[in-house]
């Protein structure tokens, strides 16, 4: 485990460094942020009881969204366990005395976990300071905010896990772009990145709501807002779980599976 503790340690370092990408993320989490908020804010108006969602929590969603954006969205990889796979570097990974999986779940995990950090403050400094009604209000009490950092903490291993899945497939295709672009639209609008889940009509966002892309902003979100609470915040954090061993033992087969047949051409 000291050598994967190592991985995380030396990626996550190496990741701090990009502080004018952040810098920018941070001004289109911002903008994206108020945006958002702006536009429900004038359906709320309207008729503020037809929404599943009271509106302080769906700013709080929208707010924790942005701010740990890099965390919790599907799509975001970082390029270079892509290129060593299209120009044959992966040759050298396999030879290594680590487990490819594990180095590769440590080095994406590190990766998100310092980009969120990197962006997150500010953000959150600015939802808290923001004037009524667009303020991001802290979680119902200590309970509530421990189960948020929990589900987050099951939101990462989920994803990480699902970004590995989708990284393999680049061994069979030669090409991340396209099944990134694909499978990661369709992750984030099914985990309620684009629009929250309790807003679809409730026989479709039940179903949603159980498949593996709920556990990875659905819940976490949501805790945090105060829509899932009690037996409700447990079971998503159950299905959370759940989700995670399914993802990792899939994709470790998978993984292994595509390991034994990969050739490396060139020299």
């Amino acid at each position: 485990m000291k050598k994967y503790g190592s991985v995380f340690r030396i990626r996550f370092i190496n990741s701090l460094q990009y502080r004018a990408a952040a810098l920018a993320g941070m001004a289109t989490q911002f903008a994206w942020g108020f945006m958002l908020i702006l536009g429900y804010s004038a359906f709320y108006r309207s008729n503020p009881a037809a929404f599943p969602m009271e509106f302080s929590q769906l700013v709080s969603y929208i707010w924790i969204q942005q701010a740990f954006f890099q965390l919790f969205t599907a799509w975001v990889a970082p390029d270079d366990i892509t290129a060593a796979i299209e120009t044959g570097a992966i040759a050298y990974e396999m030879v290594r005395p680590v487990d490819l999986y594990n180095r590769w779940f440590c080095q994406i995990s590190a990766v998100r976990v310092a980009r969120a950090l990197l962006r997150c403050a500010p953000v959150l400094l600015v939802a808290f300071i923001a004037p009524e009604p667009y303020r991001m209000t802290l979680p119902a009490d200590a309970i509530a905010l421990s189960l948020f950092l929990l589900s987050t903490i099951l939101s990462l291993c989920v994803i990480a896990a699902w970004t590995l899945f989708v990284y393999t497939t680049v061994f069979y295709t030669l090409s991340l772009r396209g099944i990134r672009s694909f499978l990661g639209a369709f992750a984030d609008f099914f985990s309620g990145a684009t629009i929250p889940l309790p807003f679809f009509p409730k026989s479709i966002s039940r179903i949603m709501e159980l498949l593996p892309f709920a556990s990875m902003q659905n819940a976490p979100l949501r805790i945090y807002s105060s829509n899932l609470s009690g037996a409700a915040a447990t079971q998503a954090l159950l299905l959370q779980l759940l989700w995670f061993a399914v993802l990792l033992i899939a994709g470790r087969l998978y993984l292994k599976r595509t390991l034994n047949r990969v050739i490396v051409q060139g020299g």
